[in-house]
């Protein structure tokens, strides 16, 4: 029975005690509230401190996080299962010389349809060769267009997004006709409107009917887009570039089956490449096998260094920031200690007075970060509508942003509050 009893009494008393802590909650707040406006000027002051802090840590990890989501973006748009054979390798070894570099001859045409022939672990073989000039419609011109003579199965691996018209036929790219498909940027200003379709334009001295127009890209961070592009068959690109020669950047695009990894492709290609150019097997590899992992492990490191110096900056902030709110909860306590005299007299606790000066020190700090985080905001705001640069803060900054001041709060406030809730009654309603 009395077991029973002590069960139903803890039960009545639960309602009770949460009720207490509400109220101390409800208190401890409208002291907090008191303090900001009885004191503006000095708050404002102390705020500022946490307020820069926040704002300079977490506008480097929102900047950072969303130009890295932009790059591993535009890195993605790649392709993430797609090898490229090239002459020059995306990140250089230390111990082989640079004239080893300079002496690998490009990708060849030939070696191109080897490959396409003979790798079993390939879904899609493509050539891309680039150049540049102007091109021109009528009296209209645009200078700095890129051509880019491909193979037929390049928008097997490049998504070519075609909104008007079609895509190059076998025939039109075994044969090397002279058509074209033109970017978004091509296609608005050399044309002013009309319908490119069916038109024809000229490219280094030579004629070329345009039958399919792309969707507009906008500049990625890697400069990947395809606006100022015109895409022609590379069998025609031939008669104004030479494949193979030094001064002319050749790539073998190659992409893996699906069930296929990006490992066993490239030991694949090695030995096909090998083959190809007859290296003994002591010999070094003439050629480059490049692939999205080498650019995403330099960004890696890069993307470290940016976020740790934000860090750096921001806590040296914050702490200035969090000695000024020390020096705010100092000030109250002394201000209101006969105040804390009558509430002990009252039977106020110890734990009572602690939790009211702590909350009132998290809640400033609070305040101060969640202004930081506001500024951010609309910074954000302004740069990806008038910038044209997308710029997001994500759930976890602002977590970070006010888990930090909520710490912060407590480490400023956690020795005032002790002091406040060890005074003694008689002596504090004495002090004034």
């Amino acid at each position: 029975m009395n077991g029973q009893n002590d069960v139903k009494n803890k039960l009545k008393f639960t309602p009770l005690i949460m009720m207490l802590y509400l109220r101390l909650l409800r208190e401890s707040l409208l002291f907090a509230i008191d303090s900001l406006v009885v004191n503006k000027l000095r708050t404002v002051l102390s705020l500022l401190g946490i307020t820069i802090g926040i704002f300079a840590m977490v506008s480097v990890f929102t900047v950072v996080s969303s130009l890295e989501k932009n790059v591993r973006s535009s890195i993605q748009s790649l392709g993430d299962n797609v090898i490229y054979i090239q002459k020059w390798p995306w990140s250089f070894s230390s111990d082989q010389p640079w004239w080893d570099y300079i002496r690998r001859p490009q990708p060849s045409l030939e070696e191109f349809n080897r490959v396409k022939k003979q790798c079993q672990s390939a879904e899609a073989v493509a050539m891309v060769v680039g150049d540049g000039g102007t091109v021109k419609y009528l009296n209209n011109s645009i200078d700095n267009a890129s051509f880019v003579g491909v193979t037929h199965e390049y928008n097997k691996i490049w998504d070519l997004k075609i909104t008007d018209g079609r895509y190059f036929t076998p025939l039109e790219n075994r044969t090397g006709r002279p058509v074209a498909i033109v970017g978004h940027d091509i296609a608005t200003n050399l044309f002013e409107g009309s319908n490119p379709i069916g038109k024809r334009l000229k490219m280094k001295g030579r004629y070329v009917d345009v039958i399919g127009v792309l969707k507009r890209d906008g500049e990625s961070m890697m400069g990947n887009s395809n606006d100022k592009n015109v895409f022609i068959p590379i069998q025609f690109a031939r008669n104004f570039v030479m494949l193979g020669g030094r001064s002319t950047e050749t790539t073998i695009m190659v992409k893996a089956k699906e069930e296929v990894s990006n490992a066993e492709l490239m030991d694949e290609l090695t030995g096909i490449m090998r083959s190809l150019r007859k290296l003994k097997p002591a010999a070094k590899d003439n050629f480059a096998l490049n692939r999205l992992s080498l650019l995403s492990q330099g960004f890696d490191g890069l993307f470290s260094v940016i976020n740790i110096a934000g860090f750096t900056i921001g806590i040296f902030s914050i702490i200035v920031g969090g000695f000024s709110i020390a020096n705010i909860m100092f000030v109250s306590v002394q201000e209101r200690t006969s105040l804390i005299g009558i509430q002990k007299s009252l039977g106020a606790k110890n734990a009572f007075i602690l939790f009211q000066f702590l909350f009132e020190s998290v809640f400033l700090c609070l305040i101060g970060g969640a202004v930081g985080l506001l500024l951010i905001l609309l910074g954000t705001l302004i740069v990806t509508y008038g910038l044209d640069f997308e710029l997001f803060m994500g759930i976890d900054d602002i977590s970070l942003g006010l888990g930090l001041s909520a710490i912060i709060g407590i480490i400023s406030g956690i020795v005032p509050s002790l002091r406040a809730s060890r005074l003694d009654p008689v002596e504090a309603i004495r002090a004034n």
